[in-house]
């Protein structure tokens, strides 16, 4: 029973931390350089650029 609560509070502080590092990106403008270099990946794959 012990382990389940040390489990779930190691879940929820990962999904916070998480949530943090998503937020800070998103606000130093990160999640527009990600997506130009995935749109750029992806389109190396297809054969196009």
């Amino acid at each position: 029973m012990k382990r389940d609560k040390s489990l779930a509070w190691i879940r929820i502080f990962l999904l916070v931390a998480a949530v943090c590092m998503i937020a800070y990106g998103v606000s130093r403008g990160e999640m527009g350089t990600v997506f130009t270099k995935a749109v750029n990946i992806c389109l190396e794959c297809i054969g196009i650029g």
